[in-house]
């Protein structure tokens, strides 16, 4: 079964289905151990790729270079990718989707920003006109054979936000995405006027939205449900405080326990998993790391 149709079927199940952002091979091999799907966040990449902000840095053949890593160690993971604005004009947006197709990608999430773009919980963001979006997008979903298209409107007012995500959804996207929502009853005003697309809701810690359980976003009519950045931040966290303490401890590395039980054995052990994932697939089994599922099939928390 392709990629694409897979995850389509996925989004139609019962419930919200998560997708967790990752930005480099170690934070999806840890990923992949508890859920099924993953998102290839702009702003985790950017941060980890570039050592930038998420403002339009990101080259595609990164990125491009990156999916084909992600699909080679984890072939039976769902692989949402944000390409920004299609990383210029519809003919460039085209290529790379083709590109990521070809790659593995599950799916793309194309925005409507202006240049200079900016992260979609952020101030200062600009759109282009609408018309100008729906004609990329339609072009996109013409470059596409069989992934999955979200479209994602940065519109800030609520009324243009709701007029652009009815558009969108008219305009064929398979999912819709409008970034930055800060309320409950503006998901509700969103699911309303979307009809049966169905609707991504987008997490980010800090951000602009409310943060939400599945199940309350599965009771507000949300399909998917992005996580740009547990992993990325949780890092930043972790690393910093274990260089103040190696630096409180004049260098010496403290022994491996409790909390702090990673050492190289479990470091390589998690890595060796990728290692069989091809050769499993190509036996016709589970790939080492696959997700431990739940009966709903959301991955197990």
């Amino acid at each position: 079964m392709q990629y694409g149709t897979r995850l389509r079927q996925t989004v139609c199940d019962p419930g919200t289905t998560p997708l967790i952002g990752v930005y480099d091979m170690y934070s999806a091999s840890l990923t992949a151990r508890h859920y099924e799907g993953m998102f290839v966040s702009g702003f985790g990449f950017a941060a980890s790729h570039y050592g930038l902000p998420d403002v339009g840095f990101i080259a595609w053949p990164d990125m491009v270079a990156f999916v084909e890593r992600l699909r080679h160690a984890f072939p039976a993971h769902h692989l949402l990718v944000d390409i920004d604005d299609g990383y210029a004009d519809a003919e460039v947006a085209c290529h790379v989707v083709r590109r990521l197709e070809a790659a593995g990608a599950s799916g793309v999430v194309l925005e409507d920003q202006d240049r200079p773009r900016r992260c979609g919980h952020a101030d200062g963001k600009l759109v282009v006109p609408l018309e100008q979006y729906l004609d990329k997008l339609r072009r996109v979903l013409d470059a596409r054979r069989d992934m999955l298209v979200v479209a994602r409107t940065d519109a800030v007012e609520e009324a243009e936000m709701l007029r652009r995500a009815e558009a969108l959804a008219a305009g064929g996207a398979d999912i819709v995405l409008v970034d930055g929502v800060r309320s409950v009853e503006a998901i509700r005003r969103i699911r309303a006027v979307t009809g049966g697309t169905p609707l991504l809701f987008n997490q980010i810690a800090g951000g602009r939205s409310p943060a939400l359980s599945l199940a309350e976003l599965d009771a507000v009519g949300v399909n998917v449900a992005i996580y740009s950045t547990p992993c990325l931040f949780a890092a930043h966290e972790a690393i910093d405080r274990a260089l103040v303490e190696l630096k409180a401890a004049d260098g010496r590395l403290p022994a491996p326990s409790g909390a702090r039980s990673v050492g190289v054995g479990e470091s390589t052990r998690l890595l060796e998993r990728n290692l069989g994932s091809q050769e499993d697939r190509r036996s016709g089994g589970q790939p080492p790391g696959s997700p431990v599922v739940t009966p709903a099939g959301r991955g197990a928390p």
